[in-house]
This record gives C-alpha cells, structure tokens and sequence, in this order.
C-alpha cells in the first residue's frame, strides 16, 4: 500500500513538473507513455538553480571566485602604485582619487544591480558587471593622465560592485540555506586573499614591469571569469520568468536617488581635496562651491528617499529603529578605519623606510591573512554557541590595539612590529563585520532581511569613500603643515613638489632628504591614529547593541506586511552578505550566512 502511495506521489510529481503535450482523446493509445519524455530544448528551459548539475555548479563558482578575487585585488592594487603613479604624472595629491573615485563608483551603483539581474538575467547582469570591471582595468592600463586613470577607477568601480552583488544572487540561487553559509565562507577567504594580495602583486609588478602591467595583466583573468560563467550560468528562475516587463522594473529602479548619493558624496570629496589635498582657500569656488552642492543634495537624497522613490536605496524608516541605526554607524567608522590603514600602510614602508614598492606591498599580507581567519572564527564560533556578542566584545577591541601598534611604528621598528602590527587590526575587523551582520538580521524580521542587510552595507560603503577621503586630508594637511615648519621660508615649490610626488625624496639631498621624511612619518601617524579613533568610535557605538539566541531570534518577530516591505540595496565589494539577496527567488526562507 505504502509503495502503491509513493509510485503515485511521484507520478503526480513528474506530471507537474513534466505534463504531457495536449493531444484529442482519438490520438491516445495503449502503447502511449503516461509521461512523454520531456524535449532537451524543454528540459533545458525548466531546469532551475537547485537542479543543474554538480559540474556545472563548481564551473559557475569557479568563474565567479575568480571574478570576486579581481574585484578584491583592484581595491588593494593601487596603494602601492601610488608612489610610481604620482611621479609619473606629478600628482600626488590627487593620489587619494584613485581609491575614492572607485568607492564612490561602487556605492553608488551597486544598488541597481539587483534590479539587473531580474531585468537582464543573471547571467547578462554578471556579464555587464564584469565586463565594465575589465573595461576599467584596460582603462587604468592605458591611461594618459592622472584624471584619466581616476575616471577609469571609477568605470571599475561600476562594475566591481556589481560583480560582487549578482555573484551573491547567483550562490543564492543555487544553494540551500543549510548550504548557503559554507558557500560564502569560502567566497569571503577568496575576498581576503584578493584584499591582501593586492598591495604585494601590485609592488612587485611595478617594480618589475611598470605599474601599467598590473592592470593590464589582469584582462585574461576577465576574459576567463566572462566566458566561464557566460557558458555555464543558463538556469532559469522564478524571479526572472515572474517578473514584469523591463520596462515595468526599470520605472522602479531609484534613479533619482542614487544620483543624489552619487552627487552628495562625491561633492564632499572634491571638498576636502580642494581645501586639504590642493591647500585652496576656504572662499576659493573650488572649495565652497561643492561644498554647498554636497548639502543641497544631501537633502535631495532625504526628500526623494522619503517622498519619490518607490523603492528607496535607503529606507528612512530603519532610521527609526536603534538597531540598525547602531549597525549601521558601526559600520561607517569600522570601514573608514579599515580603507585609511590600508591605504597608508605601504606608503609608511616606502617613504619613510624607502623598501621597494613590492617590499612595502608585502606587509599587507599578514592583513589578508588574518581577515580570513577572523571571518572563519568568528562563523565557527556564533555556529557553535549561537550567539555573537562575546565575541564582539572581545575580538571587536583588537582592531584599536592594532591601529595603536601601526601608529606607534618608528623607522628603527623591529620585524615583529613592522610585519605583525597589522595582524590584530585585520582579526579583529573581520570578527566585527561578521558578527555586526548577523546581529542586525536577528534583531528584524524575516521580511526584512534584504532591506536591513542592504541598509548596513550602504553605510560600509560609505565609510570605505569617506574613510579614504578623510585620511587623505588628513594626511596632506598634515604634511603640508610639518613641511612648511621644517623648510624656510620661500620654499613653497619644494614643498609642493615633495607633496605631489613621493619619488622626488630620492632627488633631494641627504639633510632635506631627512627632513621629508620626517614629516611624511608625522603625517602618517596622523592617519593612523585617526583609524585608532574610527575604530574605537565603532566599538562605542556598537556596545548597546543586545546579544541573541540565534537559534531563536525570529521565533517572536512580527511580520512586516508585503506592502510595507521595500527591497534594499546590494551589498557592495569586499563584503559578505547575510539575507536574501535582491533579485532572489521569491517565497524562499531567508537565513543569516557567516
């Protein structure tokens, strides 16, 4: 009876998933199949993300850890190339560009991705991501000026937020929940490893071949990411096949207030290059004029995210929530503490110590290694216990030791110092970034998962631009105050050419030599304990933040009505997601993933 029940189940099964082509009872025969063999053109069609095969899905993760490494190694890369760069061009002070111009890209178009991949497809939302990546690699390769090599960071940026975002879409497609997790695992030490291999590949490069050749090296690896996943990645899903017109999905995309962010940050940025970085007057144009822009957009963006956009990049009503509002500032500071120390570490080994671009590179490897280390901790662990708060409060104090080590480092440091200062800074933010994640899904509803996963990783954008744009100014106000106290007098030229170019230390003479470098030291102690305070703030902030059982944190949530519910933004590079990404299949549970 029971086998009777069972062949009859998995009849009624196959018959939905495969029903039979429409034919008069006059063509049926005895000899007919009950269930007609499904076409390779029909199977093909159906097939979904949980049914392709094993080899395909490996195919597809290959191509897409590929593409996630190279996103990660761009944003490492440059540091480095910094001092070659500028002395090419003669424009050091312009340098920080190169990091904002791409953070800003990234933050700000991001978020459209996840309407990509419904609109185009995951695969043609992956492709156009990548490629745009690898267009911006070309770019910077082949780039005639320094605002040539900004404007190309930027094309990078585009798509490297994008490659991160439906790489998540895809995982999330693919795997079950319970698979989900080991899957991002995995991806985020491939985000580590590009993270921290990007400051040494970077260094050796350009010591070998020119700074050129690390970008333009890279374009096979694109070519490689592209063509795998664009043959591989042929799964149709609910999310795609339900959807609405393009047109109906473009409407809905917020336009109008990405392009306030993109124009509100932005605009912040030119200000504190032109009043820090260029040393312009508070009532030159340059630096009032964008200053005013930065503030009149701002509240454009609050007017349209609260009154236009239909589907908002950022949801005004998680800024009357404390948890969010927490996580969310935590995650401004801890990211603008992170990029400024990545940013400036190299260049403490090159100017100071005059090492080798690749020597300087290489004392951000113990950072890529501990970053990896951290984000398996710290899943082993709230796996293991269930919850995340301990070991906040614990590891989440290593990143300000870290930074009091790095801003302690003198020219006669040890190797202990020099290479393992950094190696508590990186444990320790890579604990924090994970467990803040986890604590803001299990303080919301399952409903809004996407939207307050996209919230908090909006505000680590944000601290990524703002983190490298307020070191800079930092650095080069700085340094132009040490400069002009340690030089007569009417050395205005000098100073200017010290400042926009790190090589012409090595044209100076031994006594103004000493003196540069002296400042530089000062300058970039200066960066370091700004990130001493960033991340100490983040720990502050976070701290009122209440533990949960996570096995029990959504037993009790109430339901946010699905006409109250308002997709997020994707995450950005660099980051691992927790959620159900934007553009997912609908109707599918959603569970934190370490």
């Amino acid at each position: 009876m029971k086998d009777a029940i069972r062949r009859s189940t998995s009849s009624n099964l196959l018959t939905v998933l495969y029903p039979p082509p429409s034919r008069s009872p006059s063509m049926s025969t005895e000899r007919d199949p009950l269930l007609p063999k499904p076409t390779p053109d029909d199977a093909k069609q159906r097939v979904g993300p949980l049914e392709i095969s094993a080899a395909t899905r490996r195919w597809i993760l290959a191509g897409m850890w590929l593409g996630t490494f190279l996103g990660a190694l761009n944003l490492t890369l440059v540091p480095t190339m910094m001092p070659a760069i500028s002395s090419e061009f003669q424009k050091f002070h312009q340098a920080s560009w190169l990091g904002t111009a791409n953070f800003l890209a990234s933050c700000t178009f991001t978020p459209l991705y996840g309407r990509l991949c419904n609109v185009l497809g995951r695969r043609r939302a992956y492709q156009l991501a990548i490629v745009l990546t690898g267009a911006g690699a070309v770019g910077c390769g082949l780039a005639q000026s320094m605002e040539g090599l900004i404007a190309a960071r930027f094309i990078a940026g585009m798509g490297g937020g994008g490659v991160f975002t439906a790489s998540t879409i895809i995982v999330s497609d693919m795997y079950s929940l319970r698979e989900r997790g080991l899957v991002q695992a995995l991806a985020s030490v491939f985000n580590s490893f590009g993270m921290g291999l990007g400051g040494p590949i970077g260094g050796l490069i350009t010591d070998l071949w020119g700074w050129r050749a690390a970008f333009l090296m890279q374009i096979p690896l694109f070519v490689a990411s592209a063509v795998i996943t664009q043959v591989n990645v042929n799964y149709v899903t609910d999310s795609e096949t339900k959807s609405k017109s393009t047109k109906a999905i473009l409407k809905r995309i917020d336009y109008f207030g990405s392009l306030s962010l993109l124009t509100f940050v932005g605009a912040f940025v030119l200000f504190l290059s032109s009043r820090y970085n260029e040393s312009l007057p508070w009532l030159n144009p340059l630096v009032l004029v964008p200053l005013v822009i930065s503030a009149v957009f701002m509240v454009i963006f609050v007017v349209v995210e609260l009154f236009v956009a239909p589907e908002p990049v950022m949801p005004m009503s998680l800024l009357q929530q404390k948890i969010p509002v927490l996580v969310g500032a935590s995650n401004f500071f801890a990211n603008a503490c992170i990029f400024s120390v990545t940013y400036f570490f190299p260049l403490w080994f090159q100017v100071v110590k005059l090492q080798s671009a690749s020597t300087a590179g290489l004392h951000l490897m113990p950072n890529s290694v501990s970053l990896s280390l951290g984000s398996i901790f710290a899943g082993w662990m709230m796996h293991k216990t269930g919850r995340y708060k301990t070991i906040n409060a614990i590891f989440g104090a290593f990143p300000f030791f870290g930074a009091i080590f790095i801003a302690s480092l003198r020219e006669d440091s040890g190797w202990v110092q020099s290479w393992l200062s950094i190696v508590p800074f990186g444990f320790g933010n890579a604990v924090v970034l994970q467990t803040l994640l986890i604590a803001l899904l299990a303080h919301l509803p399952q409903s809004q998962m996407a939207v307050g996963t996209g919230f908090g990783q909006l505000f680590r954008g944000l601290g990524q631009v703002g983190g490298v744009a307020m070191a800079s100014a930092v650095f080069q106000a700085q340094l132009d105050s040490e400069l002009r106290r340690r030089f007569p007098p009417g050395s205005d030229e000098l100073i200017m050419n010290i400042r926009r170019s790190s090589g012409f230390l090595r044209q100076l003479g031994p006594e103004d030599r000493r003196l540069a470098r002296d400042a530089y030291a000062l300058s970039l102690k200066a960066v370091y304990a700004l990130a001493a305070v960033s991340t100490l703030l983040a720990y502050i902030v976070r701290m009122p933040i209440p533990d949960q059982d996570l096995d029990k944190a959504h037993d009790k949530k109430p339901e946010v009505p699905p006409e109250q519910i308002v997709p997020a933004p994707e995450p950005l590079p660099g980051d691992v997601i927790a959620g159900e990404a934007a553009g997912a299949r609908p109707g599918r549970s959603v569970e934190g993933r370490v």
